[in-house]
């Protein structure tokens, strides 16, 4: 059974959203959404989430399932306003809680902030299947970007988080805390080893100015296309240019507030006895 698929763009982030459902009147499950988020002035809004929540019901779909590729650093998840509002668990792979321990130090997290993933309805085993109503779903862990990547495949469909991009853009940086080059080499081959027919949708897009923005290619594109791992292009090679190429790259806009936010399964800190609530910004941490 094959998914319909969805995307909406934030061009503020680069990030695409995703709704995978099979049918108008369906179940259906997001992926990756976005909470706007203003660094100058520290606020948020759900202009973004909005417009999934339209789609949502003018399809009269029925969320099951709020997924999470990975904990972004590039921007702030929408996942509790979008239970909220429509409902749904909010997913992640298992590994999050080795993200957590390395943050919870980073950004000096509350005592009792717990490193065991309970801040999201669901933790994803590697292989792992479940439903979106009708629509088979499986798990697989991807890491590289960072250790708790996870991509999910639903019919001839995979969402791959950050592990790859479209092809004349290559794939994602892998110098962030527990990011290694050489696991996202095995990761991508896993992907390449799927169906050449296979529809990989990736989490971002940065178009140069010649192109639109794109989400989707397939694996037959990115293994003859991509230009970091394309060709057959060996392990090697793309650890040696992947470490170079990070080295030159600077640190995302949003980093500091997205990630202390999305390793709560995008909660916010309690609020201060003022009533505001606060993030952390770490001086010289990174």
């Amino acid at each position: 059974m094959q998914a319909i698929i969805q995307p909406f763009f934030d061009i503020n982030t680069g990030t695409m959203t995703y709704v995978v459902y099979e049918a108008p009147g369906s179940a259906a499950a997001i992926v990756d959404p976005v909470l706007d988020y203003d660094p100058k002035a520290a606020r948020t809004s759900t202009k973004s989430a909005d417009a999934v929540v339209a789609f949502v019901r003018d399809q009269r779909l029925s969320v099951e399932w709020i997924l999470e590729t990975h904990a972004h650093a590039d921007h702030l998840s929408a996942a509790p306003y979008l239970k909220r509002t429509l409902g749904g668990k909010i997913g992640i792979g298992e590994s999050i809680r080795t993200v957590q321990g390395v943050f919870k130090k980073i950004f000096d997290l509350e005592p009792e902030f717990q490193l065991d993933g309970s801040q999201f309805d669901h933790l994803f085993a590697d292989g792992e299947r479940f439903m979106i109503g009708a629509l088979e779903a499986t798990a697989l862990f991807v890491p590289g970007h960072t250790p708790a990547d996870m991509a999910y495949r639903v019919g001839d469909a995979v969402f791959v988080g950050d592990t790859l991009f479209m092809p004349d853009l290559g794939t994602a940086r892998c110098d962030f805390p527990g990011g290694d080059a050489r696991a996202m080499y095995r990761s991508i081959q896993r992907l390449l080893a799927l169906d050449p027919d296979t529809r990989l949708f990736v989490c971002h897009d940065y178009p140069p100015e010649t192109r639109a923005p794109q989400w989707q290619a397939t694996v037959r594109e990115q293994r003859e296309k991509n230009i970091h791992v394309g060709g057959g292009k060996t392990e090697d090679e793309f650890v040696a240019m992947r470490e170079a190429r990070d080295a030159t790259l600077g640190m995302p806009t949003l980093i500091l507030p997205a990630i202390q936010v999305n390793i709560r399964a995008g909660h916010f800190p309690d609020a201060a006895s003022n009533g505001t609530t606060y993030l952390k910004i770490p001086l010289n941490a990174f």
